[in-house]
This record gives C-alpha cells, sequence and structure tokens, in this order.
C-alpha cells in the first residue's frame, strides 16, 4: 500500500469561543484551562495584554484574545475563562469566552487559510477545517503571543 492511501494523522485541538466565532489550538500546547481571575494591569502595556495573574507563584500574562485578533472587546464575566498554554517555552493566558470541545481532526482536513494582503489578523490562523458544519479557525500561537519586551512595555 502506498504512502498516499495511508490514513493520516490526527490532530486534537481545544476548540473554544471568542465572540461569535470559533477558534481552536493545538491540545498539547494547552497547559491547563482556568476560571476567570481578575488581572493586575501592568502600566503601558498593549490595550490586548489584561495584565498579569498569579498561577501557582508564577507571573503569567493574560492576553485578551478577541482584542488581540481584532474583534469588540467583550464583557468579562465570571463565566470567561483562560486557557493556559505553553508554546517555546513561554506560558501566557488566554482570556476566552468558553471552552467549546476537544477535537480529532485529520491532517488532511485542515487546510490553509486564504491569502488576503494587509490583513494582520490573517497571520494569527494557520489553518482552518470544518467540523459538523462549523468553520474552525486554528490559531498559530506563535503569531498570538506577543514578546517579552512587548508585555513588559
Amino acid at each position: 500500500m502506498s504512502t498516499e492511501k495511508q490514513k493520516s494523522a490526527a490532530v486534537e485541538l481545544l476548540s473554544f469561543r471568542v465572540g461569535e466565532q470559533e477558534y481552536s489550538v493545538d491540545i498539547m500546547s494547552v497547559r491547563e484551562i482556568r476560571g476567570w481571575t481578575r488581572a493586575t494591569t501592568l502600566p503601558h502595556s498593549p490595550a490586548y495584554v489584561r495584565g498579569v495573574i498569579n498561577l501557582r507563584g508564577t507571573v503569567l500574562p493574560v492576553i485578551d484574545l478577541a482584542t488581540r485578533l481584532g474583534l469588540p472587546r467583550g464583557q468579562v464575566t465570571d463565566r470567561n475563562v483562560i486557557i493556559v498554554v505553553d508554546i517555546a517555552g513561554r506560558t501566557v493566558g488566554l482570556l476566552v469566552e468558553a471552552v467549546s470541545d476537544i477535537l480529532t481532526v485529520p491532517q488532511d482536513d485542515l487546510a490553509p487559510p486564504p491569502s488576503l494582503a494587509a490583513d494582520e489578523a490573517q497571520t494569527f490562523i494557520k489553518a482552518l477545517t470544518i467540523v459538523d458544519g462549523r468553520m474552525i479557525r486554528v490559531l498559530d500561537l506563535s503569531s498570538v503571543m506577543p514578546t517579552a519586551a512587548t508585555i513588559a512595555a
């Protein structure tokens, strides 16, 4: 049997809502999911950085994912959650409205997003997939995560 006929590898994604849209991240980058905790704001930080929280003795920056993606900033309630993710040894919290599901998606079902010039948010999406008739965007966490210098600014 040729390698083309072999079943493609599957990717596990954690899906969540930001505004009226569904996004996802690779489950291997997720460290934990926490309820909303009020963040301590940092002066001169970008608008998408909500502040920092104490995560078991570690200072964790919290990114408002809606603001980071250029969506309207929603009202934060006790129903919001923080998805703690790790990428390249850096840990941040992503503020989202709600976690939806854990999805197992065949690698072949992930399509690259269309290239739209001058659309900055486009760089945050690394793939698109359709699950049960819903379009799910797969985030490129390395693009979403700000540099340490940006957070401390």
